[in-house]
Order: structure tokens, then sequence, then C-alpha cells
């Protein structure tokens, strides 16, 4: 799809709440400190208790593996970080703080910094809430430091299952690409904004073939694979519903298969490059609470432009993942920034409740349809009446979306 690449798309999709928790220096955080300790081999993550009281707590990690190693304490839904610790290397111990609030946690080890990680283990919290400690500076800029945690997280993710993915396409095993390529695609789709503030990058990755036609650039990545894997029928239409789908086009040999396989998982590496740079940092520091809040809403603006419509998976009917993974990314930045918008008085407070709302009664729309895990239905299988649904669900959340910049700069 054609796509702004502005820098205040920079700050797309996003992550931890402050409202779960934050990691703070010792010194601020409140309450005593509760010590856990955390092995970190190649294949396990052994947490030394599955439980601890709200407030301060101190995982003390080692790494007894060969791969350097992450260790991460993740919210209920499994995507946001709470905290991590990174870069512990074979033999070296670091400690992570967090002041966690009452809640369902999960502990989780990354060696080799790939993947989904080892040992992903249930930690509950119990105990009262506790306070925020710090100023608004202080908490907005923990807010900008987890959503760098998540960026990386999900391109972590994504390396590797691009590489399982390309590797099946350009061996010909188009049944397994086939399975694989809506499941790699939801960690680029939760940070698609990162790859479109880096001017060519996302249409490498992710343009369709009108969009890379329009703009005069050569066709690569996701969905150049995804016309191989589907391939259209003689009579079908590109996305333009005008051009002929077989109009100065034929599927890929073998050659020309390796070719988009390495392209695309060359693209995603420099993606991983850029997210684990000081550069990127910077540019998270420069957009602030503003750019994630506006990263909310651009998420927003690419569902409502180009999945409702089912263009964006033009071949394979896919969009139902690419949906829930844009909602995902919007609703984490909305997470995010809550907090502050919730302390800008009774009005705040009263947005933050209906965005809350809106967000609920679209996921629980989307269920209806699937879910990550387990697969959605085809996008042919929507009624007009379905898409109607969701349009107005859509609506119903991008009204109150949009006050939400101006709620957390006030």
């Amino acid at each position: 799809m054609t796509r702004s690449r502005t820098a205040a798309a920079l700050a797309g999709l996003a992550v931890a709440a402050v409202a779960l928790s934050g990691c703070v220096a010792k010194a601020d955080a409140a309450g005593r400190s509760q010590n856990l300790s955390v092995t970190s081999t190649d294949q396990e993550c052994t947490v030394s208790g599955a439980s601890a009281t709200s407030g301060t707590i101190d995982f003390a990690v080692k790494n007894t593996g060969s791969q350097t190693t992450e260790f991460y304490l993740l919210a209920h839904d499994g995507l946001r970080i709470v905290g991590e610790v990174e870069n512990i290397a074979p033999g070296a111990s670091r400690t992570l703080t967090v002041t966690a609030q009452p809640g369902s946690y999960y502990t989780v080890c990354k060696p080799g910094m790939v993947g989904d990680g080892v040992g992903r283990t249930a930690f509950e919290v119990t105990g009262g809430k506790v306070e925020a400690a710090g100023s608004d500076a202080a908490r907005q800029k923990a807010a900008v430091d987890q959503y760098a945690s998540f960026v990386k997280n999900q391109v972590e993710q994504l390396v590797p299952a691009v590489a399982a993915f390309t590797a099946a396409y350009a061996a010909g095993d188009d049944a397994k690409a086939r399975d694989l390529f809506a499941k790699t695609r939801i960690p680029y789709e939760r940070i698609e904004p990162i790859a479109e503030s880096l001017g060519d990058l996302d249409p490498k990755i992710d343009y369709r073939e009108v969009d890379a036609d329009a703009e005069g650039l050569p066709w690569t990545g996701f969905h150049r694979i995804e016309k191989d894997l589907w391939v259209p029928a003689k009579s079908a239409l590109n996305s333009d519903a005008q051009t002929p789908a077989w109009q100065d086009w034929k599927p890929s040999t073998t050659a020309e298969r390796q070719k988009y396989a390495a392209g695309l998982a060359a693209n995603v590496k420099t993606l991983n490059d850029y997210v684990h740079s000081a550069k990127f940092t910077a540019a998270l520091e420069a957009a602030g609470v503003a750019g994630l809040s506006n990263g909310a809403i651009s998420l927003l603006d690419e569902v409502a432009k180009n999945k409702i419509t089912g263009e964006e998976d033009w071949w394979s009917h896919t969009d139902l993942w690419d949906f829930a993974a844009n909602v995902d990314g919007s609703k984490m930045a909305f997470s995010l920034v809550e907090d502050l918008a919730a302390s800008k008085g009774s009005e705040g407070k009263a947005l933050v409740a209906r965005i809350d709302k809106a967000y609920r009664a679209l996921e629980a729309k989307l269920a209806t349809y699937g879910n990550a895990s387990s697969g959605y239905v085809s996008y042919t299988k929507l009624t007009t009446d379905d898409k109607r649904q969701l349009t107005d669900l859509l609506n119903a959340l991008a009204e109150p979306l949009s006050q939400l910049t101006s709620t957390v700069a006030a």
C-alpha cells in the first residue's frame, strides 16, 4: 500500500504499559526489594520462584549457556515487556529490577537474542497496587525505553521467522511457505512504521505490486513472494481491480525465487541492525510520547485504508492476520501512554475509558473470526455486513483515539 514515511510514523507500534510496571532504579522503587535468581541455559530459563508481592523485584540472571542471552518479564498478554536485561554473555550475570503491579506475567530467556525465547513460565504478582514513582518526564522516558524493547523483541522474532519462510519458498516447498506466510508477517505488522521511517526499506519488504508500479520501484518482498505462492487465475485482476493479474508477470524461476528470498532476509536483517542501533534510540527519544500516541493512530489508519478493503494480502486473503497485528500494535501504543493521559484530570480519564472500551469491542469482533494461534478465516469469507461492522468499530475507536496525542502532550 502507499504509505507516508514521515518522522511521526516512526513510533507506530507499542508495547509495555507503564500502568503495569516499569524498570526503575532501586532507590526509586517503592517498598522492600524481593530477590529472585534466574539461570539461563541454551534450552531453559529457570526462575527461583513463581510468584512475588507487588513492589520492587530483583531478578539476578546468570547465563550458564553457550550463547549471549536476554531475560524478559512479560505482561499477561505475552507481548508487553515489563522489563528486560540483554547482552548477558556466557558466564556473566546481570540484574533486572522492576516495580511490578499485581497481575499475571511470564518470564522467558532468549539465548542467541533471536526467536521466541525458551522456558516461558507463568509468574504471579499478588498484593496491592503500587503508586508509580517519578516525575512525568521520568515516566515518559520509561515509556519510550519500553517501546524500544518491544520493537527489538518483535524484530528478533521476525528474523528467524523470515529465515524459515524464505527457505521453504526458495526450496519450492510451497505448502510449507503458504502455511508460514501470515504467521511470519505478524511481528512486522506490529512494528510496521519503523520500517516505513527508513526510506525505501518498507517498499522493499512490504509493497504491493500496484504501489511498486506507481512509484517505479522493483517489486520485491512479502507480496512478490505471495503472488508466487497463490498463483492467480488467468481471469484474476490485480488489486487495482482493473489490471489483469497476469499482465507483464509470470511465476518466478528457481533462481528468481532464491533472489527474492535472499533479498527479503537481507532487508529484515537491515531492520534488525537498525533497531539495535544508537540511531534508533535517538529517533525514539526525539519522537517522545507524542510520537507513540501518533503511532497508535497511524496503525489504526493503516487498518482502515488497506486491511478493511482486503487489498493488503490480495492473493492469500490472509488480511485478518495483518488486521489483528496492526490493532495489537495500536493498542500497545495506547497502553504505553494511557497512564499519562489519565493523569490529565477527569477529561483524560474519560478519554482513556472510551478508548479502552472501543479497543475491547473491536478485539471481541476480531475474535469471532479466529486468532493468531489457530488462524483466521479467509478474508473472502467475510460478508459485506461483516466488513461494515468492522468499519463501524474502527470508526468508533478512531474518533476518541484522535484526541490522544493532544491529551498526553498537554
